[in-house]
Formats: structure tokens, sequence, C-alpha cells
């Protein structure tokens, strides 16, 4: 990672951590002391707004740091692909196929359906 944003880096950690098994188990573990609790606190409101506001919130950030971090492996895949493209005799009108409107997109896709069947019926 060369020239990355602050916030590149820290959504890249944060992602990373997000998805290993130590973080799931962590916030079991949150959850069922948060559980075990309610007792104590007579299930109280405030006892039921605590874990509601806590997942909420960690909710709110994750979306960001997800979709940032799925943004980048999208873009880099995508890079990956048109390479492919250009270095094979794949067809270049498909370079750029994720930047064309829906209309567009579904007129190219039926244009490779038509000439994959024609190309099949002429093997046949």
């Amino acid at each position: 990672m060369t020239d990355t944003s602050l916030f590149t880096k820290f959504s890249h950690h944060v992602a990373h951590a997000a998805g290993r098994p130590q973080t799931f188990a962590l916030a079991c573990a949150g959850i069922v002391i948060w559980a075990v609790s309610g007792p104590v606190f007579g299930y109280s409101e405030t006892w039921q707004l605590v874990v509601n506001t806590a997942t909420t919130i960690i909710t709110f950030l994750m979306v960001f740091v997800v979709q940032n971090t799925q943004n980048r492996d999208g873009e880099a895949i995508q890079a990956k692909l048109d390479e492919l493209i250009r270095a094979s005799q794949a067809e270049n009108q498909f370079i750029g196929a994720e930047q064309l409107t829906e209309k567009e997109l579904h007129h190219l896709r039926e244009m490779y359906v038509e000439h994959a069947a024609r190309k099949a019926e002429a093997t046949d």
C-alpha cells in the first residue's frame, strides 16, 4: 500500500480485524455478559438501551468501513479483469463495462449471448 489515505489504512485494518474469529468470539462474549447482567439491573430500559445503542453505533460505523473495503476490492478485481481482456483475444468492448448504464449493460449482454449462440451453432 503506497500513498494511501489514513481512512483507507484504518478501514483495511478494521475490516481485517472484524473478520477474525476472535472478534466474533469477543462480540458473543459481550452479548453474553450483557444478557447475564440483566437480572442485576432488573432488565431495565437503561440496560436494554445500552446494548441497542452500542450495536447501532457499531453497525453504523462498520457500514462505511466495509463499503470502503468492498469498493477497493471491486476496483482491484476490475483492473485485473481489464488487464486480462487487454492481454487476451477477448473483445475489448467489455473493458469498462462496469461504468455502463443498466440499459447499455443489458444490450451488451444480449449481444454477447447472441454471439455465443452463433458461435455454438457454427461448431455443431
